[in-house]
């Protein structure tokens, strides 16, 4: 028998309703169109009017009615008073979870009562064309004419384990005042068959790119900890990533860089600026469509340092290498005195 369950089609029914007028068994009919006994049962006790012979037209109307019923009935359609309740804030400006939470605090006792605000959202856009459906999206803050997939703006991969969030930072990262905290990410070649690591340092925007073999984690722990340790100890803090599960054996890295890693939110690229900004500007020499992997690390080098070597807004027009040596000169004074 199939190992995946379907629906009885109009033949298996017909079956059904033949061999059940010839007094034949459910196992031997489930037998004949190859389905377990069960199924046929169940086709039964949904499908035939009690006290009638199974009819097989009949049934197959009645399986397309029931498929297309809702298993249950809407809980704001099927209670008017609650649907007044959640209607009247959200023609106030009110967002469906503040609704769902007050609903929730006015009567904790009573579930029949509450809704969630994906409930909420559900009622609204299951409202038949007209204008209460549309003065009610237009109460919404954001007046999308559909409903949104709820995994929009979320990451429903498994977690990286033991990652440290980029809300737990220093806040002497997030000013950019302090030099050696870095950003870090991947550019993908054509059909994301090919990578280059980028390293931007947050501070002077100074670039280092790494070449990769492939985006698999043991991959990435060796460019990543080989273009880190290129750059001298005192400027070598930390690094910001996304969530990408290339940086699943991050805590290796850190242990092979003396680095802190902390990882942005999901589909939130602001949270590493410099680096996007920075990935932008290397596609002049990386463009999207190309095969990166053709590239040498002496080519990525050269590439990085026309960049470097480049005059930034963001940096008074000083060129981030200019920047960053600066940098390293007064992290090198600064333990042995004034720096200079």
């Amino acid at each position: 028998m199939n190992s995946t369950y379907e629906h009885l089609g109009a033949e298996d029914r017909a079956v059904l309703m033949l061999m059940r007028q010839e007094g034949r068994s459910l196992r031997a009919i489930a037998t004949r169109i190859h389905r377990s006994p069960g199924t046929l049962s169940r086709e039964l006790a949904r499908n035939r009017v009690p006290g009638t012979f199974y009819d097989a037209s009949r049934a197959g109307k009645r399986a397309l009615e029931q498929r297309a019923m809702p298993r249950r009935e809407r809980k704001l359609v099927a209670n008017p008073d609650l649907f007044r309740h959640v209607t009247s804030p959200l023609r106030e400006g009110w967002s469906p979870e503040q609704i769902a939470g007050n609903l929730k605090s006015l009567w904790p006792d009573a579930p029949e009562k509450r809704v969630s605000h994906e409930t909420i959202y559900n009622a609204i856009y299951v409202l038949p064309r007209g204008e209460l459906r549309k003065e009610l999206i237009a109460s919404l803050r954001q007046e999308h004419s559909v409903r949104r997939p709820r995994s929009r703006g979320q990451d429903r991969r498994g977690k990286i384990a033991d990652m440290v969030s980029i809300h737990q930072r220093p806040p002497e990262i997030e000013s950019r005042l302090v030099p050696g905290h870095w950003e870090g990410d991947l550019i993908k070649g054509a059909a994301n068959a090919s990578s280059v690591g980028t390293l931007v340092e947050r501070t002077s925007r100074l670039v280092v790119l790494v070449r990769m073999a492939d985006a698999t984690a043991p991959t990435t722990v060796e460019a990543f900890a080989e273009g880190l340790n290129r750059v001298p100890a005192p400027l070598r803090k930390s690094m910001t990533y996304d969530q990408g599960r290339e940086m699943s054996r991050h805590k290796e890295l850190a242990e092979r860089t003396g680095v802190d890693i902390y990882f942005a939110d999901p589909h939130s690229p602001w949270q590493r600026g410099s680096n996007e900004n920075t990935n932008g500007l290397l596609r002049q020499y990386l463009p999207k469509g190309t095969d990166l992997s053709v590239f040498s690390q002496a080519e990525l080098d050269a590439i990085a340092w026309r960049l470097n070597t480049r005059p930034r807004k963001a940096l008074g027009f000083k060129c981030p290498v200019e920047v960053f040596i600066g940098q390293l000169i007064l992290a090198e004074a600064e333990p042995h005195g004034a720096p200079h």
